[in-house]
């Protein structure tokens, strides 16, 4: 062994050599040395690291990875607000943008055109040239604390190249095309759904509470924008762009300084057809004043900087053939018909399928079977088919209809009155139904059973090893072993996963449980109301609709659904098995500031997006419903209010301007 002196010298030597090397590689994109020499100075470092412990510090290359998952995500108080931008669509919408800002100026102003990555956004903080803190964006003021997770990213620097004192930065982290794909493979082999594009990919996996996940799944970020530094100064955002690289900082270099808003637009029109060279998806490009001090003077509206705006690119198209329609029959039996198209690239991935929603879409765009099709993905996730270029057809196009029975089990198609949807009548005989039931209840907004992926639970399925989705939580290792492409950590992984999913909250299950008509809205109103899904079935029809929000309709279906001795097996064995039945309540709606007070939203609220103005209500125990009545206490008015505020007038009920309704907000929280 050398001795601790020696240790000391040759760590900080491989510290500094292995930061040189990501700097050389993530930032300049000049690798100076081969991923097989880089990995020879890391186990060198590692190595004498762990004969002298005393010596490892935070910002060493080899503590990227944590240890110990953690239990969940502290939230953080961001420095400055991190702002949305507003949409530019088109030229006119350039020329608009352009226009404020000159007016507000004086003066026409220089701007910075910069690649709009499609990732999720981040803070980065270094205290003295340390990365002490790396969070989400979150609601703009308050984000999570996933600075283990983002440690994982190599192409962020633990250590900058300059100590400043304190720096601020704003990015994005991203999936790159080629790491997406093979995730998405690998998920595949191992029957896991698969990641809808790389933004949810990256999302999901810094979201993970083990950073070994996300370290797993080589991600990448650019930083784009300076929040807060002491120790230099810049005066424009060019200067600022330059001086994080120089950090180490990575930084997108497609980024342009133009003289006018039209070159700025010309730019952004390269792009669009240039977008796909690119080795990571974006979905627009954004423009910037670049002189900081004239970005000071024009501010920001309370959801967006005045002096930037994000020109958001058209769908992407592709052509390609419709080869054939299958259909699919989902959990509450309606039958989808699915495009089986040939596969073409499409915004970064490969499309062989895409929706047709219903027989009456078919009819109306006479899509037929072998047709050349125009598809694109509505906004840039789901596969739809545009339209049909009928000039390619050869005359051997086949118009297609809907089954009159069941693919899956054989029972009468019918289609309700007033409905597009034609539904399977077979029920809970038939198969798909139970299938596709047992998938919504594992799913990420139900009881999130994570490696319960739709081709898990098809495997279950066809095994006999579940008939419903109580029978999961009776799973056993053996049960499981035998099966194809599960290995004794898949199988450990998936047990402790359902075993974990027991403690969900009692709205998750309600949701899982899928009621028809009831989504996670309604089933979050129905948990805080009950408490426990014994009350939920013991309601009738007069007590559901006591409950603002729920309608006849919902009430109709929750007692329809509770009185079934299918479903009433189904629960017994839930509760069985352990899962959680009851609401867990932190603090009584009763102690609550607003708790009974019903309000009432309308109009366009500057500081507010309407579902932050009804969880902000929620959270201080009013309820937010939909129409005015003699039962609403208040009614939030914002910009172009509609028919609801005339009848609030008319009611003679309080009605609140943005002002008012911060002012009752700000008197809440001071009392909570």
């Amino acid at each position: 062994m050398v001795s601790l002196e020696e240790a000391r010298r040759q760590i900080e030597e491989l510290k500094q050599q292995l930061e040189t090397h990501n700097y050389h590689y993530y930032v300049l994109d000049k690798p100076l040395i081969s991923d097989w020499e880089y990995d020879r100075l890391m186990e060198q470092l590692i190595r004498l690291e762990t004969q002298y412990p005393q010596l490892l510090t935070p910002d060493s290359p080899s503590q990227r990875v944590g240890g110990e998952p953690l239990k969940g995500f502290e939230t953080v108080q961001h420095y400055h607000p991190l702002l949305s931008l507003g949409n530019a669509f088109n030229l006119g919408d350039f020329r608009d943008f352009n226009r404020r800002v000159t007016a507000a100026l004086g003066r026409t102003p220089e701007y910075v055109i910069e690649p709009k990555i499609d990732g999720l956004s981040i803070a980065l903080t270094y205290e003295n040239g340390i990365l002490t803190t790396g969070a989400t964006r979150g609601d703009g003021a308050v984000g999570e604390n996933i600075t283990q997770n983002l440690k994982t990213i190599k192409a962020i620097p633990l250590r900058l190249r300059e100590p400043l004192p304190l720096l601020i930065v704003r990015g994005e982290a991203f999936m790159a095309k080629e790491a997406f794909n093979r995730l998405n493979e690998e998920r595949e082999k191992r029957g896991e759904e698969l990641f809808a594009n790389p933004r949810n990919a990256a999302a999901g996996s810094l979201r993970q509470l083990d950073p070994r996940i996300a370290a797993s799944r080589s991600l990448n970020a650019f930083c784009y924008e300076i929040i807060h530094m002491e120790g230099e100064e810049v005066n424009t955002h060019w200067e600022a762009l330059e001086l994080l690289t120089r950090l180490g900082l990575p930084v997108n270099r497609e980024r342009k300084l133009v003289a006018d808003i039209e070159d700025g637009y010309n730019y952004c029109q390269e792009w669009i057809a240039k977008r796909a060279e690119l080795p990571y998806e974006i979905d627009g490009m954004v423009v910037k004043v670049n002189n900081l001090s004239e970005q000071r003077q024009l501010g920001a509206t309370a959801k967006s900087p005045r002096w930037a705006i994000a020109y958001k690119f058209p769908a992407e198209q592709a052509t390609t053939v419709l080869e054939d329609i299958i259909v699919r029959v989902g959990r509450t039996g309606v039958l989808t018909p699915t495009a089986i198209l040939r596969p073409v690239r499409l915004a970064g991935t490969t499309v062989s399928k895409a929706t047709l929603h219903n027989e009456d879409l078919i009819r109306e765009k006479d899509i037929r079977l072998g047709d050349t099709v125009v598809i694109q993905k509505a906004g840039d996730i789901i596969p739809e088919v545009v339209a049909v270029l009928p000039e390619h057809r050869t005359g051997r196009e086949r118009p297609f209809r809907l089954p009159s029975f069941c693919p899956e089990c054989g029972s009468e198609v019918v289609r309700l009155e007033g409905e597009a949807a034609h539904r399977c009548s077979g029920g809970l005989s038939c198969p798909a139904q139970v299938r596709e039931g047992i998938i919504h209840f594992v799913s990420r907004n139900a009881m999130d059973i994570e490696g319960l992926g739709p081709k898990v639970v098809e495997q279950l399925f066809r095994a006999g090893l579940i008939k419903d989705a109580a029978d999961l939580y009776y799973l056993k290792y053996e049960d499981l072993i035998s099966l194809e492409r599960m290995g004794q950590q898949s199988v450990t992984n998936l047990l402790n996963a359902i075993a974990n999913s027991k403690e969900r909250p009692l709205d998750r299950l309600i949701f899982g449980l899928g009621i028809r008509h009831v989504g996670a809205r309604a089933a979050k109103l129905l948990a805080d109301h009950f408490g426990s899904l014994a009350a939920l079935a013991a309601a009738g029809e007069a007590a559901l609709t006591e409950i603002p929000e729920i309608g006849p309709k919902v009430a109709a279906s929750v007692v329809r659904f509770f009185a079934q001795p299918s479903n009433q097996q189904v629960i017994a064995k839930l509760a069985k098995a352990g899962v959680r039945l009851t609401q867990e309540k932190e603090t009584a709606v009763e102690a609550l500031p607003l708790a009974g007070k019903q309000f009432v939203l309308t109009g366009t609220l500057e500081s507010y997006s309407r579902k932050e103005a009804q969880e902000l209500i929620e959270r201080l125990g009013g309820k937010v419903t939909s129409s005015v009545s003699k039962n609403t206490d208040y009614v939030v008015a914002g910009a172009k209010p509609g028919s609801k505020y005339d009848k609030a007038l008319s009611l003679n009920i309080t009605i609140l301007d943005e002002d008012g309704f911060k002012s009752l907000v700000n008197s809440a929280n001071a009392g909570t």
